[in-house]
C-alpha cells in the first residue's frame, strides 16, 4: 500500500478508536514504522483509564494555536502538560486530552498536511460542490487525494489544486477565483474526511459536470461513479 494510504488509515483507525473509548492510542508528529514522516500509531492497555494524543511542537506554534486547533481550553491545556507558562518550544511534546481531540486536530498531527492545505481543500470543494450532498463534497476532495498517490500528478495539495497547463487551470474555481471565496463548515468538514481517508468515489482522479462540461476529452475517461451533478473518473 502506497505510504500516503497506509499513513491515512492509521489516522481514520484512530479517529474511530478515540471517539468509540474502544482502545487506548497514543498519536504523534514523528515517524512512521515505515520510515516516513508523519504520524506514529501505538496500541497501548486496553485497560488504561484514558487515550493520550501528542502533539510535536513545530516553529512558530503558539499554545494559543494548539488549543484552537484541538478545541481545548488553555487551562485544559497547561493542567495535561504541568505547564507555568505558555510559552512552547520546536520539538517540545504536548499531551492533548483525549475527549477534545477534534478532526482538524487530528489531520494536523499528521505531519504531512498543513493548515493551509486543509483550507485550501475546503476552498475547492466549497468552490466545486456547492449546493451537492455533503457525499458529494467529500468526493471532490477524495478526487484530490488520490491525485497525491498518482504518478500522473504533482505530490503536495497546494500544487495538485493549482496545477495549470499553459494558464489552463485543472480546476475551474482557480480560473474564474471562486476558489477565494469563504468555505462553509460543511465544506471544512468535508475536506477533513477525505484527508481521513474516505473516498466515495472509488479512486477517481477526474470529475465534471456533464451538462456544463465542455472539456471532450474528460467525457471519453472511463466513468467509476456518479454523485449528484458529478461524475467521477479515472484515467483510461
Amino acid at each position: 500500500m502506497n505510504k500516503k494510504y497506509r499513513k491515512i488509515a492509521t489516522v481514520l483507525a484512530i479517529v474511530v478508536a478515540v471517539t468509540s473509548g474502544f482502545v487506548g492510542a497514543t498519536v504523534a508528529a514523528g515517524e512512521t514504522s515505515d520510515g516516513a514522516g508523519g504520524l506514529d500509531y501505538e496500541g497501548s492497555d486496553p485497560d488504561r483509564s484514558c487515550q493520550e494524543v501528542s502533539y510535536m511542537v513545530r516553529p512558530g506554534d503558539t499554545l494559543y494555536q494548539v488549543c484552537r486547533d484541538y478545541n481545548v481550553s488553555l487551562g485544559q491545556l497547561m493542567r495535561a502538560n504541568n505547564l507555568k507558562s505558555t510559552v512552547i518550544y520546536p520539538n517540545q511534546r504536548l499531551i492533548i486530552p483525549a475527549a477534545s481531540v477534534s478532526a482538524f486536530g487530528m489531520v494536523l498531527s499528521r505531519g504531512d498536511v498543513s493548515r493551509d492545505d486543509i483550507e485550501l481543500l475546503a476552498r475547492l470543494i466549497h468552490a466545486e460542490a456547492r449546493g451537492e450532498s455533503f457525499e458529494g463534497k467529500v468526493a471532490v476532495g477524495a478526487v484530490i487525494i488520490n491525485r497525491l498517490a498518482s504518478s500522473d500528478f504533482p505530490k503536495n495539495i497546494r500544487d495538485v489544486i493549482l496545477e495549470n497547463n499553459n494558464r489552463v487551470y485543472q480546476f475551474s474555481p482557480v480560473q474564474d477565483g471562486s476558489i477565494n471565496l469563504k468555505p462553509d463548515e460543511e465544506s471544512t468538514k468535508a475536506a477533513l474526511e477525505a484527508l481521513m481517508g474516505r473516498d466515495p468515489t472509488g479512486g477517481a482522479l477526474f470529475f465534471y459536470n456533464p451538462v456544463v462540461a465542455t472539456d471532450k476529452w474528460i467525457k471519453t475517461l472511463p466513468v467509476v461513479t456518479r454523485i449528484g451533478n458529478h461524475v467521477f473518473a479515472t484515467k483510461v
